[in-house]
This record gives C-alpha cells, sequence and structure tokens, in this order.
C-alpha cells in the first residue's frame, strides 16, 4: 500500500522547483526503471505484486524502499494515461559539465528547446547515434519532467545532459572548432564535409537557433526539402530534424 507520505513526495516532484529542491525525480514502466536500476539506486520503488515477484529477487536494494502497490493505487499515483506497472523514485544523477569539453567526440546542443518530448526524443535518439553528451541552454526543458524521462524510453540512463550557460560554452572552445548549426540559410547537409567530432547545435521549436548563438556557428547547414522548390511545411519537428543530422554524420564517420 503506498502511504499517504509517499504519495505526497511523488505527486510533488511533478514540480520543476521541488524536482531541484529534493534531488529526486519519477520514472514510470520496466523498461525506463529497469535501465535506470542499471546505474543508480532507486530511493523508492512502487510496483504491482506481478512486478515485485518477478524483479525484486534479481536486485540488491540497499537504500531502496519496496513498496507493494495494487492497480488502482498506480493509477492515482501515475503521471501516465496508462501506468506500466512500477515507478521509481530516484536521485538526480550529476549533471555537471565534464572538467574537459570532449572535444574528440561528437556532441549535441540544445539553445531553447521547450518541449518534454522533444528533449525526451533527442535524448533517445542522442543514445542511438552513440552520442554521449548534450549540452542544454538555459532556457531548454528540464531533464527530469516527467515527460522528459518518459520520452527518453531509458536513454537518460547512458546520455549525460548538462544544463549549461551555451553562449559561454560555445565561446570557450578552441577557434576553429568545428560547431555546426541547422539554419534556414544553411548549406545542403548532404554536400557539406562533416567531421567526426564537433558539437551540433539544434534550436527552439519556433524560433530556431538564437541569434547570439547562430553568431558562433561555423558550419550553417540546411536540411533540404524535396523536390526544391516546391511548396512545403515551413520546418521540421526539432527531434525528426536531429536525428536527420545525426544519421548523416554517423553515416559519413561510422
Amino acid at each position: 500500500m503506498i502511504s499517504k507520505g509517499i504519495l505526497k513526495l511523488l505527486r510533488s516532484l511533478e514540480q520543476k522547483k521541488i524536482r531541484h529542491q529534493e534531488g529526486l525525480f519519477v520514472a514510470e514502466g520496466p523498461k525506463v526503471v529497469g535501465d535506470l536500476l542499471q546505474v543508480t539506486d532507486a530511493r523508492y520503488i512502487i510496483a504491482t505484486d506481478e512486478w515485485m515477484s518477478r524483479e525484486a529477487e534479481a536486485r540488491s536494494w540497499q537504500g531502496t524502499q519496496l513498496v507493494e502497490a495494487t492497480d488502482e493505487e498506480l493509477r492515482k499515483a501515475s503521471f501516465l494515461q496508462h501506468p506500466q506497472q512500477v515507478i521509481g523514485i530516484f536521485p538526480m544523477m550529476d549533471s555537471a559539465s565534464p572538467t574537459t569539453f570532449p572535444e574528440q567526440q561528437l556532441n549535441l546542443a540544445l539553445d531553447g528547446v521547450q518541449d518534454p518530448g522533444n528533449l525526451g526524443t533527442i535524448v533517445r535518439i542522442a543514445d542511438w547515434f552513440g552520442i554521449e553528451h548534450i549540452f542544454c541552454s538555459e532556457t531548454t526543458a528540464d531533464l527530469y519532467n516527467p515527460k522528459v524521462v518518459q520520452a527518453t524510453m531509458g536513454s537518460i540512463a547512458r546520455v549525460k545532459v548538462h544544463h549549461v550557460d551555451l553562449l559561454k560554452l560555445i565561446e570557450s572552445l578552441p577557434a576553429g572548432y568545428p560547431v555546426y548549426g541547422t539554419l534556414l540559410n544553411g548549406s545542403d547537409l548532404y554536400a557539406q564535409p562533416l567531421t567526426p567530432h564537433g558539437l551540433i547545435v539544434m534550436g527552439n521549436e519556433g524560433n530556431g537557433i538564437s541569434p547570439e548563438v547562430s553568431r558562433l556557428v561555423n558550419h550553417r547547414l540546411l536540411i533540404p526539402n524535396y523536390p526544391a522548390g516546391r511548396d512545403t511545411a515551413d520546418s521540421l519537428n526539432v527531434a525528426i530534424a536531429t536525428a536527420i543530422t545525426c544519421a548523416e554524420f554517423r553515416r559519413r564517420n561510422p
């Protein structure tokens, strides 16, 4: 049975202020919770008897309080429309920027991506394409928003996401370091040289990359529509654009 205290904590973690105050976040479903348990211990695991009987004996639960719940209790506690057997309350992972920027890797930067679903999907895309670090502007959605966590489908356990002063970060990079950005005045992605390392900047859903950051982009890319000159949508969803861009980088530099 879920106690009133745990239920109150769980519901309060829907708020960003409380998440960061408590240093805790919520994850739901066997996939997301299971992947997180590979890298960190949960503070609480709230789950059905079916999940408990399948998983409880296979893991070490040091520091974790296990709470058995009915399907009805999970429905009341869950942030999802369709609860999935288990809810975990986890400590936030270390999101401090690396002391040395990973210059020899391909990295992502997000400039004002505000939709939680987009951020979570981009984390999942980064995981798929072997990108270990995402640097988010301070105006980007909170990584630990329950909708973001769910959209990562467990990739939050493997990709390091850092909220930083993005302008200062890019300004601190060595002169000539490859900074790519998708812009409407860019050059055809498929016709430009692409390095195996660098920083790919993706912008806000409505406004794209901010003017301040755009000035620091030294490789301006455009994902062309087909056929050229045809009336089409104004732009691509930022997560889809990220997937297309990362796929082309990896195709050229496997």
